[in-house]
């Protein structure tokens, strides 16, 4: 097996695109990744995305948008794996470059969620549940995880404030991020006076439905200097790529208070990549809701159960912090484009270990790992990255 790097990224600003479509989009991320490699041609494109059939009635997306993007005559394939969609598709495109398969690969995510109305995108979302356990009675994604925080904070008497400060840190790097879609930072009562969503769940404690895209290339490590002369950036290598599965529903689960696929997804990527967690740099957590971002802190090893809240609430997950999180705004002030979010979280580690995130830069930041949940837990995707 070879060793795969990434040797160029690009992004699509995150909100509501509506004057643009879902090509389009792609095409910005794709084609900005192109320039940033210094690549006309690849030999596939795996493309991210939960939701176009349901909200576009258009499938065989990646055919479309490499289509849109000029490049004809390769492999193209959509990548589906609900809100971890984006983080399966690069596993899928590092797994072709290591195998030997291809030698460059663009590996992009897109989801195009505003076009339309809110309860058809609310109940396209629902499809990363349980049809016929979950959804079929009428329990929403945000009631699924609302149910998980309501519990979490009756199993460990924590309070609502206590998640606060996931909400905070995310606003505060995400005013730093040109690509955000929310840009200001926000306070405490900012957060204690948000409307509620499903009870505990507020706007804060949620990210928003939006438009975006994302993409990077991969090629073999041993070819990098082929690609990366002259005055290139360089590249950044992947260290490690994991998957695991939970139940579906959140019901069957032996507790579910504890990502279960999360710990075994970030211990088999600590294995590949010969490190613990206390030697991460950063860690881009998945902050669709404030809750997972705690649980997650949870199940990789950062606290014990029921602690996760605290390295928020002391402040421990800020940039200069014990384990910086949501460096660029995360989900919840970045954006959550659910197709696209995992190639978002790879695009902002690539910064990072590059020296390249501006005033949100982590210092001398040489390790990073980025996380991608799909649906309330059931599907998590863990990659580590080395500069």
């Amino acid at each position: 097996m070879r060793s795969v790097s990434i040797i160029g990224i690009g992004q699509s600003p995150v909100g509501e695109l509506w004057d643009r479509s879902a090509r389009e989009i792609a095409y910005t991320a794709i084609s900005a990744a192109m320039a940033d490699a210094g690549i006309d041609r690849a030999d596939a494109l795996f493309l991210g995305n939960m939701l176009s059939g349901n909200l576009l009635d258009q499938e065989h997306m990646a055919t479309l948008v490499a289509d849109t993007c000029g490049l004809h005559g390769i492999e193209a394939a959509k990548v589906e794996a609900a809100c971890a969609s984006g983080a399966a598709a690069l596993r899928v495109g590092a797994m072709a470059v290591a195998s030997g398969f291809h030698d460059v690969v663009i590996v992009a995510g897109v989801e195009k969620m505003t076009d339309t109305v809110g309860k058809d995108t609310t109940a396209g979302l629902a499809t990363a549940a349980d049809a016929e356990y979950e959804a079929l009675h009428g329990v929403s994604f945000v009631a699924l995880n609302a149910l998980i925080m309501q519990r979490y904070m009756y199993e460990f008497d924590v309070p609502l404030d206590a998640f606060a400060g996931f909400s905070i840190n995310a606003h505060r790097n995400g005013a730093n991020n040109p690509n955000a879609m929310f840009r200001e930072a926000i306070t405490l009562q900012d957060y204690l006076k948000a409307p509620v969503v499903a009870t505990p769940i507020s706007i804060m404690d949620s990210s928003p439905v939006c438009d975006g895209a994302a993409a990077v290339v991969l090629v073999p490590t041993e070819r990098v200097k082929e690609f990366t002369t002259g005055h290139h950036w360089g590249s950044v290598q992947i260290l490690a790529s994991a998957s695991a599965n939970d139940t579906l529903a959140v019901h069957d689960r032996r507790d579910p208070l504890y990502l279960e696929a999360a710990a075994i997804s970030s211990q088999k990527a600590y294995r590949q990549a010969g490190i613990t967690p206390q030697e991460l740099d950063l860690f881009e957590v998945h902050d669709a809701f404030t809750i997972m971002a705690a649980l997650s802190l949870e199940a990789c090893g950062f606290a014990g159960r029921g602690e996760g809240w605290r390295l928020a609430q002391e402040e421990a997950i800020g940039i200069d912090g014990q384990i910086p999180i949501s460096t660029m705004g995360g989900l919840k002030s970045r954006g959550h484009p659910v197709g696209a979010t995992g190639i978002y979280q790879i695009v902002e580690l690539v910064l990072q270990l590059s020296g390249r995130a501006g005033a949100n830069q982590v210092k001398n930041a040489r390790l990073g790992m980025a996380q991608n949940i799909g649906g309330s837990g059931a599907t998590i995707v863990t990659h580590i990255l080395g500069s």
